[in-house]
């Protein structure tokens, strides 16, 4: 008969509260503490005293019990906060102020047990606007039912899914495969395009789960493939690989996103395609745009550029980036100077056979420059220029409208233009409720800092309340 796990005591200290949170996710894996120990290389008395906040483990022992537990990064971030003294601010008690709204805005970390996290965007108390992990059980005590829940992805993650149901999933890929009159290769490339038109219409949140499942589906496939089918598959799995990086992007979360983009460089080895290698590498910038890393993004932008044919609209997409990189670094005459030339080099790159970065256009050029205006403190221009983009930009995109416009919005606030901000800023939310964007959201909480001078105009007082009513707010600890 099996020993009776000592009770913890979350509450005791926020270290009680990192191991009551990694013994969840364990148990919630199905593992007992040998079998996570071998999995994350660890003597498992070492597992049980960190359960039991005994011992405080190391950084690099906490990043291979994420990476075990498919933690998406909460074990790390918790821990982290440990270390700096900042002590268990990842599980505030709240309220839903909204409860329809606000879950809509929710980040869908993959959550395999009560405990395990979601991000989610929260108005403190002081009034600032941060991401917050919160677990599955808090979000039940703010009186948010189990349906509604599911729909946020809390509950059993795709990983955990897949590896329960393979076979069957394996099963139904081949009779859809056989149904569609394809072999098993064609249907997962039909599935992605879809996919992919999915993701531009409605957002992340409804897809990224069975783009998870689709990759677990081709790993398996490749196993018993023959040597052309293999190498189909393993492109396959780079693209869905980038693509599943793309919607973690979208999400707002960089760590996840970036994960997956280092998987999917990998993966794109194997498969000896150099322009799919050149893609990644070029999506690497972005990524790297995206989180502001100065010392990344200008360097990876010019490696994809060298990867890329010469006059090729790969090394044209990788030159955008390399131009807000420039921006970011504060250098506005090589950041103009390489918009100008991706701008020449449109009609050139338009023949170009490639599938990669065929949404290169007038549009997306143009939202790259606005950005570049806009973090040079060129706040008027770069407001016009995104109002350009988005009327350049093709009908379907409804999610990357709101980004536009979100970006927009931060754009006329720095110009001192607020109630053109708020309009714009309320455009956008109706979009990030629709669609989950992390983006538009992280866009839209630097607005709400921005017109916070302006409050008592009419037009921003109604974006501000509205905002305010799609957070979870903090409420004082309970005695």
């Amino acid at each position: 008969m099996g020993q009776r796990p000592n009770d913890l005591t979350p509450d005791a200290s926020p270290l009680h509260r990192w191991g009551y949170e990694l013994r969840q996710l364990r148990q919630g894996r199905r593992l007992s503490l040998r079998g996570l120990a071998l999995a994350a290389l660890i003597d498992h008395s070492h597992l049980g005293r960190f359960e039991r906040a005994e011992r405080m483990p190391d950084r690099d022992q906490v990043a291979r019990l994420d990476t075990a537990l498919n933690a998406c990064g909460s074990l790390i971030r918790a821990w982290d906060r440990l270390a700096d003294g900042r002590g268990d601010v990842a599980s505030p008690v709240v309220h839903v102020a909204k409860a329809s709204a606000g879950l809509a805005l929710t980040l869908p970390h993959q959550a395999a047990s009560d405990s395990e996290g979601m991000s989610v965007p929260c108005r403190l108390r002081d009034g600032s606007v941060v991401w917050v992990n919160l677990d599955r059980r808090a979000l039940l005590r703010s009186g948010v039912g189990l349906g509604v829940a599911a729909t946020v992805g809390v509950g059993t993650s795709p990983a955990v899914a897949a590896d329960r149901g393979t076979t069957s999933a394996l099963a139904r890929k081949a009779r859809a495969a056989s149904a569609y009159g394809a072999t098993p290769v064609e249907h997962l490339r039909r599935t992605r395009r879809l996919l992919i038109d999915s993701d531009n219409l409605l957002g992340p949140r409804q897809v990224i789960a069975t783009v998870h499942e689709h990759i677990g589906v081709i790993q398996e496939l490749r196993k018993d493939a023959k040597a052309s089918d293999r190498r189909d598959l393993a492109e396959l799995q780079t693209q869905y690989g980038e693509f599943l990086s793309w919607l973690y992007q979208d999400l707002g979360n960089n760590e996840q996103a970036g994960y997956w983009l280092d998987r999917a460089f990998q993966w794109s080895h194997t498969v000896g395609d150099g322009e799919l290698t050149s893609y990644v590498m070029a999506r690497k910038a972005q990524l790297a745009g995206d989180m502001a890393d100065l010392a990344e993004v200008v360097d990876l932008a010019e490696a994809a550029q060298r990867m890329a044919r010469p006059r090729s609209r790969l090394a044209a997409v990788a030159r955008t980036y390399e131009a807000y990189g420039h921006a970011l670094r504060g250098d506005a005459s090589e950041s103009e100077r390489a918009i100008d030339q991706v701008r020449q080099a449109l009609d050139g790159v338009a023949a170009d056979p490639t599938p990669w970065g065929s949404w290169l256009n007038a549009a997306y050029v143009e939202v790259h420059r606005a950005r570049g205006l806009e973090v040079l403190g060129r706040h008027d221009q770069a407001a016009d220029a995104f109002a350009g983009a988005i009327r350049l930009l093709p009908d379907g995109y409804h999610r990357d409208r709101g980004v536009y416009m979100a970006r927009q919005a931060v754009a006329l606030a720095g110009a001192r233009r607020p109630e053109e901000a708020a309009v714009a800023g309320v455009h956008a939310l109706a979009v990030a409720e629709d669609t989950g964007s992390g983006r538009i959201f992280t866009e839209l909480a630097r607005l709400d800092h921005e017109l916070a001078d302006w409050s008592r105009l009419p037009e921003v007082a109604e974006f501000r309340r509205t905002l305010n009513d799609t957070l979870l707010h903090e409420t004082e600890q309970d005695a």
